[in-house]
């Protein structure tokens, strides 16, 4: 399915981050009696929201309290750019050098996670790379709003030149050992998967069976709601408005990377945050990628995977999946054509063409 892109403005203009989930969430209930409740929050620089079906009122409020609280917590500990245990040790790696390496003490969970996150960017072939928060910075996509500006290519070749990676990073126990100062840890396309995973196993500790967690459009589902498996839509990356609708089963979890959500046009150019490593230069090759994970930690799966799908573009992105243990997966290329892993096809229920 092959359509023109839209016209883009010849002018300049700044966007603001909009709060707009990457998949429109449909809650099918069908009859009046049963036990859904539903609480939103703002965390993690997106719209929240937790679905507890069959519980009583008051335990499902107070988990769901708990799972946000978590949240909060989550999100100021691992923020690149405001006061915290992330923002500490990114001071020490700029620093550093072959001479005097940095050395910083990490707690134990964030030891892990970064031990995680260095074994998936490996898994990518680096093009999940949380190391390269310094171009995030130069391009002005490290806040809320951002302005329509080129940086200057000499400080991006001079980053890409450096060559900032998750391989830069030794442990020894819990502490951190890095000689690249141009190393910068960014864990935005990795952390809301991991709440995700955090949540589930919260949630199944205090016996929530059926409920469903969304991050800003990353989505976990835990049972159903009445025997009925959750039903999420899939965001048409140049419209409001689902794509496609799926089922989302029992401990499966989805994600979507794309062009729509933090972006700036310039003289007609869209350039959108996913930036591709070995450039130092936005992605252009796709609209959105959307995946399924199942298993052990799904939501970290499809939080990262996505990303370096997104960025290896139409040809190389079924390598990159099946290299991930990705089987189900959407591809929307920069020309609007789709592509679909063999066991996407059929979980797909598509509602408008794309335009």
């Amino acid at each position: 399915m092959r359509t023109a892109a839209p016209p883009m403005s010849r002018t300049a203009r700044p966007v603001r981050l909009k709060v707009m989930a990457t998949f429109a969430l449909l809650l099918l209930l069908a009859g009046c009696g049963q036990k859904l409740h539903k609480q939103q929050s703002y965390v993690f620089g997106t719209l929240v929201e937790i679905t507890v079906y069959g519980e009583a009122e008051d335990k499902a409020r107070r988990v769901t309290d708990q799972v946000l609280k978590d949240f909060d917590v989550m999100h100021e500990t691992l923020h690149a750019w405001q006061p915290g245990a992330l923002e500490q040790v990114n001071a020490l790696i700029a620093r550093a050098s072959t001479e005097h390496p940095a050395k910083a003490p990490l707690t134990p969970e964030l030891a892990a996670m970064l031990r995680d996150a260095q074994r998936l960017s490996a898994r990518a072939e680096a093009l999940f790379n949380p190391a390269i928060g310094n171009l995030v910075r130069l391009w002005g996509f490290h806040s809320d709003t951002f302005e329509p500006r080129l940086p200057d290519p000499k400080q991006i070749e001079a980053l890409t030149k450096a060559m900032p990676g998750m391989a830069d990073l030794r442990f020894d126990g819990d502490l951190l050992i890095a000689t690249n100062p141009a190393v910068r840890l960014d864990l935005g396309g990795y952390a809301k998967g991991y709440a995700l995973d955090r949540a589930a196993a919260y949630l199944k500790s205090q016996g929530v069976d059926n409920a469903l967690i969304n991050i800003g459009g990353n989505i976990i589902a835990l049972g159903g709601k009445g025997g009925q498996a959750w039903r999420v839509g899939i965001q048409d990356p140049r419209r409001a408005g689902a794509l496609a609708t799926l089922e989302l089963r029992d401990g499966e979890a989805i994600g979507t990377s794309g062009d729509y959500q933090r972006y700036f046009e310039l003289n007609g150019e869209r350039y959108c945050h996913l930036i591709d490593p070995r450039s130092g230069w936005p992605a252009r090759q796709a609209r959105a990628v959307t995946v399924i994970a199942r298993g052990a930690n799904a939501g970290t799966l499809s939080d990262v995977a996505s990303k370096p799908l997104f960025i290896a573009g139409p040809t190389d992105w079924r390598r990159l999946a099946d290299k991930m243990g990705i089987g189900m997966a959407l591809f929307i290329a920069a020309d609007g054509d789709i592509q679909a892993t063999e066991s996407m096809v059929p979980r797909l229920n598509w509602t408008s063409e794309l335009k």
